[in-house]
């Protein structure tokens, strides 16, 4: 089975414009990314798909593959979408652009668990959490997960949450 990477990468975040750009010990985040997913033994490719100039021209700088996409899209998966339509693939790893520590063993595993199992369609990578302040942390994506390790739903917020503050 042939698996590919795409890791979106979008200048505009709202949270931390320039994100992908931002430098870490002298080189872009996106660098690392690309560098780490890049060693994944089950990827055949890992392609950067933005939808901004500066980014293409600096991963072109460091010897990614890189696509320019729409500009329109409302989320990461959407540019992954938008990368892969006409490419040949069996697999496809969305790649988060800003885990610059992301570990190559783990796009194994994902990947992996997709080749192994074709009922399965959809594998995310999440860990448990060991630190009290992540819980409140929305950047920190939160995940609850069945007694067979399917993902039940995503959030932001701590889980359990409630949106009314005082009950009383």
């Amino acid at each position: 089975m042939k698996a590919i990477g795409v890791i979106p990468a979008r200048y505009g975040s709202k949270r931390f414009p320039g994100k992908p750009l931002a430098d870490i010990l002298g080189e872009p985040m996106i660098q690392y990314v690309w560098e780490r997913a890049s060693k994944a033994k089950t990827l055949e490719k890992v392609i950067i798909a933005t939808d901004d100039e500066r980014i293409l021209k600096k991963a072109k700088e460091f010897g990614a593959e890189a696509i320019l996409t729409s500009s329109s899209h409302e989320s990461g998966t959407e540019r992954v979408a938008e990368t892969v339509k006409d490419l040949d693939a069996d697999i496809v790893a969305n790649i988060q652009g800003d885990e610059p520590l992301i570990e190559p063993r783990a796009i194994d595993e994902a990947i992996k668990s997709l080749i192994e199992d074709p009922k399965i369609t959809v594998a995310t990578l999440a860990y448990r959490m060991t630190k009290k302040e992540e819980t409140g942390d929305p950047n920190v994506v939160k995940v609850v997960f069945d007694i067979n390790n399917f993902a039940l739903y995503f959030s932001r917020f701590p889980i359990p949450f409630s949106k009314i503050q005082d009950p009383a």
